[in-house]
């Protein structure tokens, strides 16, 4: 997207989330739906760029065993392939609000598994010893609703599990700020990519 494209991209996502918590997960559902219409519309499976942002973010993962693993937003699962890969013996699971984006993530890999869930009202009781989640914030909305979502993200976490965000660059600092302002969370590292044509941040959190 141009600059101001992805600023009015964002500017209708605030909007939507003067819905009512219920009223904006219907509206994000058909929304991702319909975006889904035809097969990997980001190209995450076959660009250069979000290969490259793959590699930086599970180089900033610290090496420490993993039983449990969780992808919030993990669309059509290219990464979440990726991630049993990386860690086969663990157990992998994405989430998405988009029903037909999961389809196709079912078929990509049958080593993880998938759920059909919105972040920010689906009762998962579940806990993950680590927690990714990637351009996906922007999509939440306003202040109430983000820190929600980074509330949910942190309770999603077992003791000394790990948090990763990955979102572009300079919007990260406020995407993260929640997170960043969470006593239960310690950071761990924080790191920069700007040798792209859309930098980014990957931010990684240990439970305390």
């Amino acid at each position: 997207m141009t600059e101001l494209a992805e600023r009015m991209h964002r500017t209708f996502f605030r909007m939507m989330s003067l819905l009512s918590p219920r009223g904006q997960g219907v509206f994000l559902r058909r929304y991702f739906d319909w975006w889904h219409r035809t097969p990997d519309p980001w190209r995450l499976g076959s660009d250069a760029y979000e290969r490259h942002k793959y590699a930086m973010t599970l180089e900033a993962v610290p090496r420490l065993p993993y039983r449990r693993i969780l992808e919030v937003g993990c669309a059509e699962g290219v990464f979440t392939d990726a991630l049993a890969r990386r860690f086969p013996d663990a157990e992998i699971v994405g989430i998405d609000i988009s029903t037909r984006a999961l389809q196709r993530a079912r078929q990509r890999t049958e080593k993880a598994r998938f759920v059909h869930a919105d972040l920010l009202s689906h009762p998962l009781e579940e806990r993950f010893d680590l927690v990714f989640c990637a351009e996906t914030l922007y999509y939440v909305g306003r202040s109430g609703r983000l820190r929600q979502a980074s509330q949910r993200l942190a309770g999603l976490l077992a003791e000394n599990g790990v948090l990763v965000l990955v979102h572009p660059w300079p919007e990260a600092a406020s995407l993260h700020r929640f997170a960043d302002a969470d006593r239960s969370l310690s950071p761990v590292t924080d790191r920069v990519d700007t040798g792209t044509h859309r930098p980014f941040a990957v931010a990684v959190y240990r439970k305390a």
